[in-house]
């Protein structure tokens, strides 16, 4: 299953590919604010991205780069895989890159979005993440789409200088606000 194009008020969504290779995204995984809960980011170079894009392009993949409509500038990515299809289940992930667009409601419209596109057109009855219990504004906003805490991990790693837990999510089409 690939990703297709779709779009919200705002925003627009195009499948990850190559396109999306530029120093302004490598800089987004070179971050350390963007990155500071994340398992992958530090040390990419273009081509290390380069590398990355390639392999996600040719997968069999939900992946898309988030794009705001006024201007066509990629702000972030969004993704469900992989899909359990016999549980009908997908794992959700997002990052907003763009720290200029961080707080401006662009993460609960892509997530909005992507999610009611899996339950509506794919028929995905579960969205699934994992995410560190410390990012208080990803777990708000999980919770706000309503997102259901299904299991708590103590001590995984340490988190922006912080010996975290992580957290399971789940939310069931039934839930979906």
């Amino acid at each position: 299953m690939k990703a297709v194009e779709l779009e919200s008020e705002r925003l627009f969504f195009r499948p990850l590919s190559q396109k999306h290779l530029s120093l302004a995204y490598v800089n987004w995984l070179n971050d350390i604010e963007v990155n500071t809960y994340l398992e992958s980011g530090g040390n990419y170079t273009l081509q290390l991205l380069a590398d990355f894009l390639k392999e996600q392009e040719q997968k069999d993949i939900l992946f898309w780069a988030i794009h705001l409509k006024d201007s066509n500038k990629h702000i972030g990515n969004i993704k469900i895989d992989p899909i359990n299809y016999e549980r009908n289940s997908g794992e959700y992930g997002i990052l907003m890159g763009d720290k200029e667009n961080w707080g401006k409601g662009f993460a609960n419209e892509a997530s909005k979005r992507i999610i009611k596109h899996c339950f509506e057109q794919l028929k995905l009855t579960e969205i699934t993440l994992g995410v560190i219990e410390n990012n208080i504004k990803a777990v708000s906003l999980y919770h706000k789409i309503g997102f259901i805490t299904t299991e708590k991990n103590e001590k995984v790693g340490v988190y922006n200088n912080k010996l975290s837990n992580s957290l399971r999510m789940s939310l069931d089409v039934r839930n979906f606000k």
